[in-house]
């Protein structure tokens, strides 16, 4: 590595940066003026077993370099030449966090999100940041805040929607905020964090992060609001502030249900639900200076099949009482994605199909297990079966080629002559019976193939 790729990761252009030498100022007050009876968190960050675990933790999380061009592996040889310096740089208040590189990624219902990724050494300061805070806010946080926290996940904000809906809270408040991330408020999330972060130099360090800047094709542009998504203490810094909103409307004995900036409010009636809507939406906009989306914020029934969709999931009710179901978009999604990994034109190798086809629905699987759909999973398994079928038909193209392998397979020589000169197109013959005959069940299993409607069963608790 060079001398000057070194001076990058290190910071050392930084006093070109616009507002170093406030910043430095402002750093040197802190760091003489403090109290030494407030909690050292700033010594607690830089402890040797916490940057061991931020380490661990970014590596095993991957994700491409910032911009400097430091990869997750260039990390630690550079750590274990520079560590000393960069955590002195650090302590006396001299580290100035890189502009993080922007990336736009798709949106599957148009447009793009806007992901700010930062330096690899950036990542792993952010992230045993985390570590020391998340401690302090976890017993602050709201009942009702399931994203970004340990040992909760989005089917639980589910379920205690479900539960919510079997004591009469049916009408549900759908709150849709334009680019949330993009959009926190720094000089309020900055008065928020003080109340219960006493160290003022962690202070300082998160607002040198949050103002760090932006880098698009090459030019830095300055941050003046939002955090970016991409940095490990986004999450953390996105559940304080929208905290405020948990809090106020717990205290106002509205049940809230929010995963990250997924909001969802419940009442009992209609009427209810209309005031939550004006209210919340005049709360989130005036006092925590966000922007809702008022076309797709609204009012909903949670058993309302098309327009109630929280998380993936939705809710149905029939004369056994409420449960949680996918709702038809996850299924579409889910669905498009199988056809993609089975379409003739792109199928190749069936083995490395299966094995595809196996990781991307044990996934899916483990997300949406706790839902009752073993009607559909059966439907959906027997479709998937069916465009195997069809792929490794067209593979074998030639008629003498489907003869030979129908032959090796067990069939009769009039099924296999049968079969193999048939003229019907690949998706009629992938349920004739003789290919049905041919590739069973048992022998795709055997060969790879990921029976889902076994795997939801074995999931699923209530089966």
């Amino acid at each position: 590595m060079s001398a000057e790729n070194t001076e990058s990761y290190l910071q050392r252009d930084s006093a070109e940066r616009k507002g170093h030498v406030r910043a430095h100022r402002s750093f040197n007050r802190i760091w003489k003026e403090r109290d030494s009876a407030e909690p050292d968190i700033l010594g607690k960050i830089l402890e040797r077993d916490n940057l061991n675990r931020a380490y661990k933790r970014v590596k095993a999380n991957k994700g491409a370099p910032g911009i400097d061009g430091m990869t997750v592996d260039d990390a630690l040889p550079w750590l274990k030449g520079h560590n000393h310096e960069l955590i002195q740089r650090i302590r006396s208040g001299h580290y100035t966090p890189s502009p993080v590189r922007r990336k736009e990624i798709p949106k599957p219902d148009g447009g793009v999100r806007k992901l700010g990724i930062p330096t690899v050494i950036d990542r792993i300061i952010q992230q045993a940041m985390a570590q020391q805070l998340i401690p302090i806010y976890e017993p602050l946080f709201s009942d009702g805040s399931y994203g970004y926290r340990p040992g909760r996940s989005a089917k639980d904000a589910i379920v205690k929607i479900k539960e919510y809906a079997e004591q009469g809270y049916t009408r549900a408040v759908v709150l849709d905020l334009s680019k949330y991330f993009d959009t926190l408020n720094h000089e309020l999330l900055i008065n928020i964090l003080r109340r219960d972060v006493k160290d003022e130099r962690v202070i300082q360090m998160i607002k040198r992060y949050l103002k760090s800047g932006v880098m698009e094709n090459g030019v830095v542009i300055e941050t003046e609001e939002g955090s970016p998504q991409g940095g490990n203490l986004s999450p953390l810094l996105a559940n304080v502030y929208l905290n405020e909103f948990d809090q106020e409307f717990s205290r106002r004995g509205v049940p809230c249900i929010r995963y990250a900036d997924d909001i969802v409010l419940l009442a009992k009636s209609e009427r209810a639900s209309e005031r939550l809507l004006e209210t919340s939406t005049k709360y989130l906009e005036g006092t925590l200076k966000l922007k809702v989306n008022r076309e797709k914020s609204r009012t909903v029934s949670v058993f309302a099949i098309r327009n109630f969709k929280y998380l993936g999931f939705c809710l149905g009710k029939n004369g056994k009482g409420i449960y949680v179901r996918v709702h038809a978009k996850s299924w579409k999604k889910a669905k498009n994605k199988l056809r993609m990994l089975t379409s003739r034109s792109r199928c190749g190798s069936i083995v490395k199909t299966m094995e595809c086809i196996k990781e991307y629905m044990r996934g899916w699987l483990n997300y949406f297990s706790m839902a009752d759909m073993k009607n559909n999973i059966e439907s959906l398994n027997g479709w998937l079966y069916r465009r195997i079928r069809m792929c490794i038909w067209k593979q074998w193209k030639l008629p003498k080629t489907r003869k030979r392998k129908l032959l090796g397979l067990g069939l009769p020589e009039w099924a296999a002559c049968e079969g193999a000169y048939s003229r019907k197109a690949y998706w009629r013959m992938a349920n004739s019976g003789v290919v049905k005959r041919a590739l069973t069940k048992e022998r795709l299993i055997h060969w790879g193939f990921y029976d889902i409607a076994t795997a939801y069963q074995s999931m699923h608790v209530n089966y």
